[in-house]
């Protein structure tokens, strides 16, 4: 099997922090990067699309639900920390759910829905760096 070759410039990516009935929704990645983690749903953004666009078609792809996206909660950068490893600019959206139910592909093998005042509890999760951060950006929005 051939090597994976990473990219040598930062992948744009997007994750929407989805609110319904006052929970946001965590999924837990099954793969690297980040592997055993709980995040938001995403993925990268693919050449032409709008931000908008990659975010709905990341959040179907990965968890079969429909969002309506309220606007821009934060971002963060992933910088390579090790040898081959990623370089990332994650652009993270509030959103609301709209229909669905969770129904995740096989980047996913987990998913809760938890209040966003709950987060600081959750001592058995991993969770990614800067996750609370955005969660409780996004949780502003929504309340607005």
């Amino acid at each position: 099997m051939p090597a994976v070759v990473q990219p040598i410039h930062p992948q744009l990516a997007v994750s929407a922090a989805i609110f319904r009935d006052g929970k946001v929704l965590l999924v837990r990645r099954a793969r690297s990067p980040a592997k055993g983690f709980y995040s938001l749903p995403g993925g990268r953004v693919e050449f032409g699309e709008s931000l908008h666009q990659a975010l709905s078609r990341e959040v179907d792809e990965e968890t079969g639900l429909r969002i309506e996206i309220i606007g821009l909660a934060g971002w963060r950068e992933v910088l390579p920390a090790a040898p081959g490893a990623g370089h990332y600019l994650i652009m993270s959206f509030a959103a609301r759910w709209a229909a669905g139910k969770p129904a995740l592909n096989d980047e996913l093998d987990d998913y809760r829905w938890i209040a966003p005042d709950a987060l600081a509890s959750l001592g058995d999760l991993k969770l990614t760096g800067g996750l609370e951060e955005v969660i409780l950006s996004a949780a502003r929005l929504i309340q607005a």
